[in-house]
């Protein structure tokens, strides 16, 4: 084909605003798991401590969504085609786990639902590798692409704020060159407060760029088998944490009985849980196990804990000497 050819069946990368709205539909499409978690072609990020559940209720989402069935809670309007990335599991162990799952829906998501077999060994943070989830989204023709988990996916230092946003953009090229919705499961920080959500996973200042709904599994209690689903949209209504509890046999989470109670907003710590906090730990404790123990007990962030300390030290209702805090007698 010829340079002016090609040049003419190549379609306009700049359009006009008059262009552009003749291509939006009448109406917006609705999101593919409602209310608002995971829009058409949007990222959806999963988190949580080790152990909680992610894998588990990642695999119960992409059922229902390839079965158009809603067992989690949420409303999910149509069946649509899911792929699914694992990396922890091998393929037989995993394909055990989808069928016992599977007969609670019976064969309703068995054409819907796809397993990338050859997922293993490849790195979005790679042309190849980026190449290959590409080629497999296109292949399964998916609406959703599960990628579990996101760290298995790249050599990354999730520390490094430039690394992180370059993965945050092999996802976007993923995202766009697949035209499918993304759901990362990613783990977080080892310390986080109640109330955060986004920016408790690891590389949160990257992720926070491209991220359009945040789902964090926390244990409300470790002697306590259900656990706590709490959100955060960048475009749609706030929500109210969710609890769930696991059906061992079947594998499937459903709703627990009890609504979660609201937490009270903590707007500030008190001189009274500074200094409680000291006593509880015993004198002369380092900076981290200070900070920590106003976590735990206030249900503060790590943000409001440090301005907690440094303020007790300013009013002098606590002390530091060689890297160690103390009360004042």
């Amino acid at each position: 084909m010829s340079d002016t050819a090609s040049t003419k069946s190549a379609s306009p990368t700049v359009l006009s605003l008059a262009q552009l709205l003749e291509q939006q539909p009448s109406t917006a499409p609705p999101c593919l798991v409602e209310p608002g978690l995971l829009p058409p072609q949007g990222i959806l990020f999963v988190g949580g401590e080790p152990k909680v559940g992610k894998s588990l209720l990642v695999a119960n989402l992409a059922l229902s969504l390839a079965a158009g069935v809603d067992r989690l809670g949420f409303s999910i309007p149509a069946p649509r085609r899911v792929l699914i990335c694992q990396f922890e599991l091998p393929v037989p162990q995993f394909v055990s786990r989808l069928s016992l799952m599977r007969r609670a829906l019976g064969a309703a998501a068995d054409q819907h639902l796809l397993v990338d077999t050859r997922a293993s060994g490849h790195l979005l943070s790679a042309a190849q590798g980026l190449n290959h989830f590409v080629a497999a989204a296109r292949a399964a023709a998916a609406e959703i692409l599960v990628l579990d988990p996101l760290y298995s996916t790249h050599d990354q230092d999730e520390n490094d704020t430039r690394a992180m946003a370059a993965l945050c953009q092999s996802l976007l090229r993923l995202r766009d060159a697949s035209r499918a919705a993304l759901v990362v499961v990613h783990h977080v920080r080892k310390s986080i407060g109640r109330h955060e959500i986004g920016s408790a996973f690891r590389g949160s200042s990257a992720l926070h760029a491209v991220g359009d709904s945040y789902l964090l599994l926390t244990r409300p209690a470790p002697q306590l088998s259900t656990i706590e689903l709490r959100f955060q949209f960048r475009y749609a209504a706030s929500q109210p944490p969710r609890l769930l509890q696991l059906d061992p046999r079947t594998l499937w989470f459903s709703s627990a009985e009890k609504p979660p109670a609201a937490a009270a907003t903590r707007r500030k710590v008190e001189k009274a849980d500074v200094t409680q906090a000291l006593a509880d730990v015993g004198d002369k404790v380092r900076y981290n196990q200070l900070r920590d123990q106003i976590m735990n007990a206030t249900e503060c962030s790590k943000r409001t804990a440090q301005l907690a300390i440094a303020e007790a030290c300013r009013q002098g209702w606590i002390a530091q000497a060689n890297g160690h805090y103390h009360l004042l007698l």
